[in-house]
């Protein structure tokens, strides 16, 4: 009875050790979100701001005063399709060099992941009802005659108009919304940025570039002359910076 009993106690012994050790095996990594922006390869920062020096693909000459936009719902995804989901949002505000740097609290386990993306703006479901009382404050807001929820990006300028006159712009990208029937129209403006694969051995650093100029080149030509202001009740407007953001950010490195 008592060798019985002494067999199970070092059973059970090696079973609690065998389950902590493959608790170890899983390590978890942070990982923080670094954002540069660019002008077709010509760095930009708000040292850059306010002075017309940059042609669009339009021909027309410009400068940056304000820059700032959300990026939200960072998703890492295995080939088995298993996703781990980062809390929180980071508005990015390069006008007062802010937020460009975002290290979410959630930790990811280590290993390959097949697709790693972020949503440039909120979707629906976070896109509600101003629940965030730091946006609120931030002057963030979407009226509610356009849907309420929250700008995706305010970026504003001057430029040179077809009277060479210099003229003030604020290219502004909301959801989409069409005000010109009985009820309001939506259309989703939101988009997720592929970064690719990735395989996680330790705690990592994304490196995001925005280039700027390409919210104004592909696959619409932006004419300043006649898109530069009111673009929020543009429902045109706003599905073509929706297209045009899709070549928008792109993955510079993976530091580890």
């Amino acid at each position: 009875m008592r060798k019985t009993r002494f067999i199970f106690i070092l059973s059970l012994i090696t079973l609690s050790s065998c389950g902590k050790d493959n608790d170890d095996e899983v390590s978890q990594a942070n990982v923080t979100f670094n954002f540069s922006h660019n002008w077709d390869a010509t760095d930009v920062t708000n040292t850059n701001f306010n002075t017309i020096q940059y042609t669009n693909a339009n021909g027309e000459e410009l400068s940056i005063t304000k820059l700032r936009y959300i990026i939200s719902n960072i998703t890492f995804q295995k080939s088995d399709g298993e996703i781990v989901v980062l809390d929180g949002y980071n508005l990015v505000d390069v006008t007062n060099s802010t937020n460009l740097s975002f290290s979410p609290v959630t930790t990811i386990p280590t290993g390959d992941y097949s697709n790693v993306f972020f949503t440039f703006g909120f979707n629906n479901e976070a896109n509600y009802n101003n629940n965030y009382p730091d946006l609120n404050s931030a002057t963030w807001n979407v009226p509610a005659m356009l849907g309420g929820g929250y700008h995706y990006m305010q970026l504003e300028g001057k430029f040179i108009d077809n009277t060479t006159t210099e003229t003030g712009y604020a290219y502004h990208a909301i959801r989409a919304v069409d005000n010109s029937g009985a009820t309001q129209v939506f259309e989703n403006t939101f988009f997720e940025v592929d970064l690719g694969e990735v395989t996680i051995n330790n705690n990592a650093i994304f490196e995001i570039d925005m280039n700027i100029a390409e919210w104004f080149k592909t696959p619409n030509t932006w004419d300043l002359n006649v898109l530069n202001n009111m673009l929020m009740p543009n429902f045109n407007a706003q599905v073509m910076m929706f297209q045009n953001g899709q070549n928008v950010f792109s993955l510079n490195t993976v530091n580890q």
